[in-house]
């Protein structure tokens, strides 16, 4: 009986600590992310190049212009959070890229980026402090800005689809 108990005992002991693995923050994070890319770019795919520029009014970004901008948000938090790397916002308003393949290239790059900036970092590092222009968060705060600001203009994008008639890609969660 104590054998059997003993046995059990580890198993649930080692099960639950691969549990806590595979559902940690980081790889929750690095899962949803990926999709959250792959669903991101095929958005981009589905806007004709000729439309890049459409906007629906004055206030709002183009299509193109929220790709971008999804894009340096990315490479400000990731860079600026999660390297040691120093963050040239000027370097983004330079190159930039002028037909729908290279747009969606470089907004690839970036997602890319901040995955391999995450799977770098360590599973502790999350809950350390740094200053933000909104007060001291944590680094999993900045990580859950990363995805929430992706699915805000993400949001925004179906909407230009949508005006224009063009029927977005199904929904991907997780």
């Amino acid at each position: 009986m104590i054998k059997q108990f003993t046995f059990l005992g580890m198993f649930l002991l080692i099960s639950s600590a691969a549990m806590a693995q595979q559902f940690s923050p980081k790889t929750a994070f690095l899962e949803k992310w990926e999709n959250s890319k792959n669903y991101l770019l095929e958005i981009a795919e589905s806007m004709p190049e000729e439309q890049y520029g459409f906007q629906p009014t004055e206030r709002e970004m183009d299509f193109k212009s929220q790709l971008l901008h999804i894009r340096g948000n990315m490479l400000w938090l990731g860079t600026t959070h999660f390297s040691e790397e120093k963050f040239d916002r000027k370097a983004l308003q330079e190159n930039i890229p002028q037909t729908k393949a290279a747009t969606i290239k470089v907004l690839s790059e970036a997602f890319d980026y901040v995955l391999e900036r995450i799977k770098a970092t360590d599973e502790d590092d999350f809950t350390r402090e740094v200053d933000f222009f909104a007060g001291r968060k944590s680094k999993l705060q900045i990580l859950n800005l990363l995805q929430d600001h992706v699915t805000h203009h993400r949001g925004q994008l179906i909407v230009y689809l949508n005006l224009n008639q063009i029927e977005p890609p199904r929904y991907v969660g997780w």
